[in-house]
């Protein structure tokens, strides 16, 4: 496994703005990656994820902070592919789970990276998973 890379599903990246459990999990990784330790990793998708459920849990102010710490936290984003798109569709029919699940976890196989989520039910079983909260 590729540790230079770390990428993280919707629903860790969740966690850096809500004071949840996985909160303090999320903020360690993010302060890997501002040392240097880590390049966070992202689908594109991630960042309308992430909005979406800020918006809806927070509001739209809190959401907009959510663009600046976007651009600020150095995270890369991965526009589809045809081999992204084809592993998230191989992964997607393996699992089960959605589409949308099923992109970081393809990424992640993809880069040989550990795959950071909350999402149990759709990640629980991929080999490279680190869960939080």
């Amino acid at each position: 496994m590729d540790s230079r890379y770390a990428v993280v599903d919707a629903s860790a990246g969740v966690k850096w703005f809500s004071p949840e459990p996985g909160h303090e999990d999320a903020l360690d990784l993010l302060r890997r990656a501002a040392r240097g330790d880590v390049v966070l990793v992202v689908p594109d998708l991630f960042i309308y994820e992430v909005l979406r459920t800020v918006r809806r849990k927070a509001g739209a102010e809190m959401a907009r902070g959510a663009v600046v710490f976007f651009s600020d936290a150095g995270l890369v984003a991965v526009p589809p592919s045809a081999g992204l798109l084809e592993a998230t569709l191989g992964y997607a029919d393996e699992t089960g789970c959605d589409v949308y699940d099923a992109c970081s976890a393809a990424l992640a196989t993809m880069l040989d990276a550990p795959l950071y989520s909350a999402d149990r039910r759709a990640h629980g079983r991929h080999p490279s998973v680190v869960l939080i909260g």
